[in-house]
């Protein structure tokens, strides 16, 4: 099949004509407006910059048919709204400065555009005027009619697309249209905690359907983005984020980044705002993903949600044409600031674990039936009194076989002792309950209270046994702690060895003959750009001419390394995400072996000082929440979590 050339043809001399407004408006649109939800990102967008703190979208099969967007800002006057649909119009610069950029929008293309390939009409009233109304329609503009409106702007758009059908054929389903405009919504909801934001489905007609909303919030900034972050993220995430709040040479950085043992599957829950604007930049996700690099493997992904503050004229939005990438000024600084402020408050999270696991535990806790109504089986348990408890574990006590109780500490006693080799577990000594005829009675104050209680008050609380060989039980204030030993241990002896290799550094060994890699002169030219940072780890590169680079040193820890392959993933690191950590990560590897085959192993039976030491320990390391792997060291179940298990509600 023959194809016409894509070329100019030799024997034609072509053309060159001036467009017309109409199909540079299209142009234009296809630029801006890519499907129905790059056009609520642009009406939404300009309702905040007017000041809105209502808006309600309406939306009709996927924002194919009908986008309303209507707002309680400040309005238009009748002699603005021919002006804002003109090219190139906007209130929000005057062309002076394109660096101070205080808005989301400013090039004035966005209205046009969508009067070019829909049916646009814009109904608005500003204070001390009356309110008008004028429409486009495929790039027609008719003239401005007096209209009824209280305050504010109502932008509807039908038929996005019709005077373009080609892409109505690019248009995915309507659910995936809708899904994507509620994705827009939230992540501008999530930039605004003080707007409203209320969407609706209205397909088929009516007063539709509710499908998000969140109401305005006020108070202080941390607070009112926890409470909006909450409404869209969930509860779980607001649970177990972390505050993070720093600063470096005009650049801050706030906002929640969650823990660890709270990740993803994809980087679905990533959102990152730059002067409250949603971008989706290279740079901040690989500064995000580099800060959790210890924490998680590869297929999970962190969850977070920073904001980055600065100087307008520190950061280019004019470099995309949908404003969703920017460009710093310095952005090494950008980049330093997320990482070392998310690694700090992850370390100073201690042995903190996610919320999530103790839900993911109970709910593999299969529950009784429910009754034949189809409610939950209710029990009416009275607590019992400290003097019923005591007569209770008095009548359970062994007897002898003349019907005496068995004295307390007769080893020879039997009892529950007889069944310990039937199972795998085992239970240490815990204070005695105190005698019937002591029931009612104070406790002296001077009387020293037992080491086991005084740790219960401790985070992971004291250790009441072992189970399997494998997992300790303790013993909190108000719950209980499931540990797994050897995953805990590991973690502990890992950042014992990076502790020990930050301080001491990667010992490096010389090759005899040094390895010679060919290279471009730009490949050769980025990694020599960050030798320094790969001597630190051992691994010492120089040039050698031309493209070439020798390898003259290898990190002494990884043995045998094949040092041309390791140069070429290093440059592909470098070109993917602008730094390389895989000389780091193969270290790092090497020490979580080490680490694993160092620890406590599964099976081992441990002593309740033992236990409690280590308990102990992971109270006061970083980290050790989680193991190498990013998976949880233990799980902790509330007191009335557990009892709702039976029933005791």
């Amino acid at each position: 099949m023959a194809y016409a050339d894509p070329h100019i043809s030799e024997n034609s001399r072509p053309v060159i004509r001036q467009l017309d407004d109409s199909a540079i408006n299209r142009i234009a649109a296809g630029e801006v407006v890519e499907r129905p939800a790059s056009a609520v990102k642009e009406l939404v967008e300009n309702a905040i910059d007017a000041g809105a703190t209502r808006i309600t979208i309406d939306i009709a099969d996927g924002g194919k048919t009908l986008i309303r967007v209507t707002d309680d800002g400040c309005g238009m006057t009748p002699d603005d709204l021919p002006l804002a649909l003109s090219r190139h119009a906007t209130s929000k610069i005057d062309g002076s400065d394109l660096l101070n950029i205080h808005t989301f929008g400013f090039r004035g293309e966005a209205l046009p555009s969508l009067g070019a390939v829909g049916r646009l009409t814009i109904t608005s009233r500003a204070a001390g005027h009356d309110a008008a109304q004028i429409r486009v329609s495929g790039g027609k503009l008719d003239p401005v009619k007096p209209a009824a409106l209280r305050g504010g702007t109502v932008v509807e758009l039908r038929d996005l697309f019709y005077a373009t059908p080609a892409r109505l054929k690019f248009m995915r389903s309507d659910r995936a249209e809708s899904q994507a405009i509620g994705d827009v919504i939230k992540r501008l909801a999530m930039a605004e905690p003080s707007v409203g934001f209320t969407l609706r489905d209205v397909s088929g007609g009516g007063d539709g359907r509710v499908t998000f909303r969140a109401d305005p919030l006020s108070g202080d900034l941390f607070d009112a983005l926890h409470g909006r972050l909450a409404a869209v993220l969930g509860r779980e995430f607001a649970e177990n984020a972390l505050k993070i709040d720093a600063s470096r040479e005009g650049i801050r950085l706030y906002g929640y980044a969650a823990l660890p043992t709270y990740s993803r599957g994809a980087a679905v829950a990533q959102f990152l705002f730059v002067n409250t604007r949603p971008v989706k930049d290279k740079m901040l996700t690989g500064a995000l993903r580099a800060a959790y690099f210890d924490f998680l493997s590869r297929d999970r992904h962190p969850a977070a949600a920073l904001f980055i503050d600065c100087d307008p004229t520190l950061v280019d939005v004019n470099v995309h044409p949908a404003k969703s990438e920017v460009r710093f000024r310095d952005p090494g600084l950008a980049r330093g600031l997320i990482v070392s402020s998310l690694r700090h408050a992850l370390a100073e999270a201690g042995h903190r674990a996610s919320t999530t696991v103790a839900g993911a535990t109970l709910g593999a806790m299969r529950p009784e039936q429910p009754t034949a109504t189809g409610a939950p089986r209710v029990y009416q348990m009275d607590r019992p009194s400290m003097g019923a408890r005591s007569l209770s574990y008095a009548a359970q006590a062994p007897y002898r076989a003349d019907g005496a109780p068995v004295p307390q500490g007769d080893d020879n006693a039997p009892g529950f002792s007889e069944f310990a080799s039937a199972y795998s577990g085992r239970v240490i000594d815990a204070p005695a309950p105190p005698h019937p005829a002591m029931a009612g009675q104070a406790v002296q104050e001077d009387q020293p209270e037992p080491p086991e209680q005084r740790a219960e008050e401790l985070p992971l609380g004291a250790a009441r046994g072992q189970v399997h060989e494998n997992y300790i039980i303790a013993q909190t204030r108000d719950g209980m702690v499931i540990v797994d030993q050897h995953a805990a241990h590991e973690r502990l002896v890992y950042e014992k060895l990076k502790r020990q290799m930050a301080e001491n550094g990667v010992a490096a060994q010389a090759l005899l003959i040094p390895d010679i890699v060919e290279l471009s002169e730009n490949d050769c030219a980025r990694l020599l750009s960050v030798a320094d940072e790969l001597q630190k780890f051992g691994l010492g590169i120089e040039a050698f001419g031309g493209g070439a680079v020798a390898v003259r040193e290898t990190p002494a820890i990884l043995g045998t390394v094949n040092a041309e392959a390791m140069v070429r993933d290093i440059l592909d690191e470098l070109d993917d995400q602008g730094e390389s950590q895989l000389v780091q990560a193969k270290i790092e590897a090497i020490l979580s072996r080490v680490a694993c085959h160092g620890s406590i192993r599964s099976g081992r039976w441990m002593r309740g000082e033992e236990m409690n030491a280590l308990l102990r320990e992971m109270e006061a390391t970083p980290h050790s929440g989680q193991c190498n792997h990013g998976r949880p060291t233990y799980v902790e179940l509330k007191l009335a979590d557990i009892e709702r298990l039976f029933g005791r509600t």
